[in-house]
């Protein structure tokens, strides 16, 4: 999971070098809060006007989560 955040933020980014992911611990309902951290200057590219490309890496992943039987939540540091 933590990888397909990853990619996804580095083919939206100009510094794809300075994307990370931090992962918190599961919460008591299984939730896995990923952290994605990028360059100050690529932060409008990752969320998008009126927050859609965030939305959009949001219903993405929580796609993949299902999959995979688990819930993610991605917040944007």
């Amino acid at each position: 999971m933590e990888e397909l955040l990853i990619s996804i933020a580095r083919g939206l980014v100009e510094q794809p070098d300075e994307v990370r992911v931090d992962t918190d611990e599961p919460a008591e309902d299984g939730t896995i809060v990923y952290h994605l951290h990028v360059a100050e200057n690529d932060m409008g590219r990752v969320i998008g006007k009126q927050g859609r490309i965030a939305k959009a890496i949001r219903l993405v992943m929580r796609a993949a989560a299902t999959k995979n039987n688990c819930r993610v939540s991605v917040e944007i540091d």
